[in-house]
C-alpha cells in the first residue's frame, strides 16, 4: 500500500525508515492486552487500566495458550490477567535459548494435538485432563516451575494476596503485621496478640 503523503513536510530517509521499523516492531511484539476491572485494588494502584504484553519469541497463540496453562494450574478467580501474562513474558525470554524455545513449542504443539486441534478452546475439564496426562512432561514441569515464580514473586500478587513484602530492613515483623491477621475468617483473639516492646 503506498503511503500518503499530501500535505506532510518532507521527512528523512532516517525518519522513514525509524517510523516503519517501529511500526513493524510494534506490530510483530505486542501478542496480549488487557483491561484491568475498575474497582479492583490493582486498578487503584496501577498506573493506567490498560496493560499490553510484549513478547520477541513467542505468537499470540502460543502466548495465550501459556497464560490459559498458568490459570488452570494456579487458577484464582479474581487474579487478573496482567499477573498471569507475567509467566508468559519470562516465559518468551527464557525462549531466547533454543532448548528451551523448542521445548515450549513442542509442548503447545503437543497441548493442541491432545485435544484434537486447539486446547485453548477445548472445555476446561478436557484442558486439565491434557495437563493432568503430561504432569511428568518436561515443557509441563518447566511452566509449572516458572509459574510460582512469575505469579507469585512480584508487587501485584503482593497486592492481591495482601501480602506486605519483606520487613527485615523495616525492623521485622512484630510491629508490621505480626498482630494483624485478618485474612482468615473469625481469626481467634489468640492469633493476634498485642505486639511487645523489646
Amino acid at each position: 500500500m503506498k503511503e500518503e503523503t499530501i500535505d506532510r513536510p518532507p521527512e528523512s530517509t532516517i525518519s522513514r525508515i525509524r517510523r516503519g521499523s517501529r511500526r513493524e516492531f510494534l506490530k510483530g511484539t505486542i501478542v496480549l492486552a488487557g483491561t484491568l476491572s475498575a474497582g479492583t485494588l490493582l486498578a487503584a494502584l496501577a498506573p493506567s487500566r490498560t496493560w499490553a504484553l510484549e513478547a520477541q519469541v513467542l505468537d499470540k497463540d502460543q502466548a495465550r495458550d501459556l497464560l490459559l496453562m498458568a490459570r488452570r494450574l494456579y487458577p484464582h478467580d479474581d487474579l487478573p490477567d496482567a499477573v498471569y501474562a507475567l509467566l508468559v513474558k519470562d516465559i518468551d525470554t527464557a525462549c531466547r535459548d533454543a532448548a528451551v524455545r523448542d521445548l515450549v513449542r513442542s509442548g503447545i504443539a503437543s497441548l493442541n494435538r491432545a485435544a484434537g486441534g486447539n486446547w485453548a478452546s477445548a472445555p476446561t475439564q478436557r484442558q486439565l485432563a491434557i495437563l493432568e496426562a503430561m504432569r511428568t512432561d518436561p515443557f509441563f514441569q518447566k511452566i509449572r516451575g516458572q509459574c510460582v515464580t512469575s505469579i507469585y514473586d512480584n508487587q501485584m500478587a503482593y497486592k492481591h494476596f495482601g501480602y506486605e513484602g519483606e520487613t527485615w530492613s523495616k525492623g521485622g515483623y512484630i510491629k508490621r503485621g505480626f498482630n494483624d491477621l485478618t485474612w482468615l475468617p473469625d481469626p481467634p483473639a489468640s492469633a493476634s496478640p498485642p505486639p511487645f516492646d523489646a
